[in-house]
C-alpha cells in the first residue's frame, strides 16, 4: 500500500507535465507529510550525504568536455576520417555516420550531443548527394544512441551513483558489491562495438536494397590526412580509457582531465572556438549540469523513502516468490523499461528505477555490471522512441521532419536494437567478456 501511495503520487504529478526532478521532489515532501514519521531533519542531512559523492563530479566534466568538442571542429574531422574509410561501401554516407557517431560517443557521452554534433554536418551532405532524408534520419537518430553505450557514459555513471552504497544480497545471501563507473565503463566497450557492427549491417542492407549512391574510393593519401587531422579528438578515447586502467586516474579524475584536454585542443590546437567563446561553452555546461544534479538530488531523497519504507526488499521478496526465476524477471524489466523510456528521460528513469529493481536482480543471481548494461541500452532504444525520444527530436530539427515522419524512418534500425537487446539481455558474455578478460 506505501508503495501504491508513492507511485500513485509520482504519476499524478508526471502526468501534468511538470518536470521530473520537481515532480520527484513533490512527491518525497507529500509523502513525508501526510503518509510517514520519517523526521525532517534525516531528509535534511540526506539531501547533503546522498549528493556528497566523489563520482558524480565525473558528470559536469564530461559534459563540459562533450560540450568544447561538440561547439569545435572535433566532429567535422572526425566525420572526414570515418568518410574516407568506408564512403565507398553500399550507403556510404550512412555508414560514415553510423561510425562517426561511435567515435563521437566515445568522447561526449551524450546521445544528443552526438546526434546534433553529426547530424549537423552529415545529414545536409546525404541529402546533397541524392540520399532520402529518411534514409539518413534513421542512420543518426538510432546511431545517436551509442552516446551514452559506448563510454564514457553519463548514464552509466548515474547507474554507479545510484546503486553505490546499497546493500544488497545475492541468491544465496552473501552481499554483492555495486558496480564501480570503471567497471561499467570497460563492459560497455563490446557490447558499444556490436551494436555499431548491427546498425551499420542494416544500414549497408538498406542502401543496397534501394541502390543509394556510394562514394569513390579514397586514396591513402586522404585516409592518412584525415586520419592525422583527427588524431587529437581520437587521442582523448586513448587518454580516458588508458588513464582509468592504467592505474594513472579515477573516472572521475579522467573527466577532469578529458575536459582540460578538451579546452586545450578546440582553443589552441585546432583553434576552432575563440577565448572570447569560451564562457558561452562554461556557461551551458552548469546550465546542463544544474539541470543534472537537480534530477541527481530529488531522486536521492526519493530512493532514501523507498528504503526507509522497505519497498525494494518487499518488492524483491515478492517477485522472488512469484518464481518468475532470472529469464523471467529479465523479460519484465526489459518491457517496464521500455515502456518507461517512451515517457521519460534517461537519468532520471535510471535513478528511480535502479535502486527498485536492483535488489531483485542481484537476489536473483544477475550480475550488476550486467544489469547496469542492460539497463543503459533500454535507455538508448527509449532515446529513440517517441512520444519523449530525444533523439528523434534533435533529429527533426536537423532535417524539418516530422516527429512521426522521423519515427517512421527509424524503424529498422530501432527493431535491430531491440534484437540487441535480448542479445545483451541473454547473453552475458558480450557484456563480461573484456571485464573478465582484464580480471575484474
Amino acid at each position: 500500500m506505501t508503495a501504491l501511495i508513492i507511485f500513485l503520487i509520482l504519476a499524478l504529478l508526471l502526468i501534468t507535465g511538470m518536470p521530473v526532478s520537481i515532480a520527484l521532489g513533490l512527491t518525497v515532501f507529500t509523502f513525508l507529510f501526510g503518509f510517514s514519521d520519517v523526521p525532517m531533519d534525516s531528509i535534511a542531512l540526506k539531501l547533503f550525504t546522498g549528493i556528497e559523492k566523489f563520482e558524480i563530479m565525473a558528470i559536469p566534466f564530461f559534459i563540459l568536455a562533450g560540450n568544447f568538442l561538440t561547439h569545435g571542429g572535433v566532429a567535422r574531422r572526425m566525420i572526414r576520417f570515418a568518410s574516407s574509410m568506408v564512403g565507398h561501401w553500399h550507403g556510404g554516407l550512412g555508414l560514415a555516420s553510423v561510425f562517426s557517431c561511435a567515435l563521437f560517443a566515445a568522447i561526449s557521452g551524450s546521445s544528443p550531443a552526438t546526434v546534433m554534433a553529426v547530424g549537423s554536418i552529415l545529414l545536409p551532405a546525404m541529402v546533397k548527394q541524392g540520399y532520402p532524408s529518411q534514409f539518413g534520419v534513421g542512420t543518426i537518430t538510432s546511431s545517436g544512441g551509442l552516446g551514452i553505450l559506448i563510454p564514457p557514459s553519463i548514464v552509466m555513471v548515474m547507474y554507479a551513483v545510484a546503486t553505490s552504497g546499497m546493500v544488497v544480497k545475492g541468491p544465496n545471501g552473501e552481499d554483492v558489491l555495486s558496480a564501480s563507473i570503471g567497471d561499467l565503463f570497460i563492459a560497455g566497450v563490446v557490447p558499444g562495438l556490436v551494436l555499431a557492427s548491427m546498425l551499420a549491417g542494416t544500414t549497408v542492407w538498406r542502401a543496397w536494397q534501394n541502390g543509394y549512391p556510394r562514394q569513390q574510393r579514397a586514396p591513402l593519401i586522404d585516409r592518412w590526412t584525415a586520419f592525422r587531422e583527427s588524431v587529437w579528438g581520437l587521442m582523448l578515447i586513448v587518454i580516458i580509457m588508458g588513464g582509468i586502467y592504467g592505474g594513472i586516474f579515477t573516472p572521475t579524475e579522467a573527466a577532469a582531465v578529458s575536459a582540460v584536454y578538451a579546452f586545450v585542443v578546440a582553443v589552441w590546437v585546432y583553434k576552432d572556438i575563440k577565448l572570447s567563446e569560451v564562457p558561452r561553452v562554461l556557461l551551458n555546461s552548469a546550465a546542463m549540469s544544474a539541470m543534472l544534479l537537480y534530477i541527481i538530488t530529488n531522486a536521492v531523497m526519493f530512493a532514501f523513502i523507498l528504503t526507509s519504507e522497505q519497498i525494494p526488499q518487499a518488492l524483491s521478496e515478492w517477485i522472488v516468490s512469484l518464481g518468475l526465476g532470472k529469464v523471467g524477471f529479465l523479460l519484465v524489466v526489459n518491457v517496464l523499461l521500455l515502456m518507461i523510456g517512451m515517457v521519460m528521460e534517461p537519468s532520471a528513469i535510471v535513478l528511480i528505477m535502479a535502486p527498485i529493481l536492483y535488489p531483485v536482480a542481484m537476489a536473483l543471481g544477475v550480475d550488476p555490471v550486467h544489469f547496469g548494461i542492460m539497463l543503459v541500452v533500454n535507455m538508448e532504444i527509449g532515446l529513440c522512441t517517441p512520444p519523449v525520444g530525444l533523439n528523434l527530436y534533435v533529429a527533426s530539427s536537423l532535417s524539418r521532419l516530422g516527429l512521426t515522419e522521423v519515427t517512421r524512418s527509424t524503424w529498422p534500425w530501432l527493431l535491430t536494437m531491440l534484437l540487441f537487446l535480448m542479445l545483451v539481455t541473454y547473453v552475458p558474455a558480450i557484456t563480461l567478456f573484456l571485464p573478465s578478460l582484464m580480471g575484474m
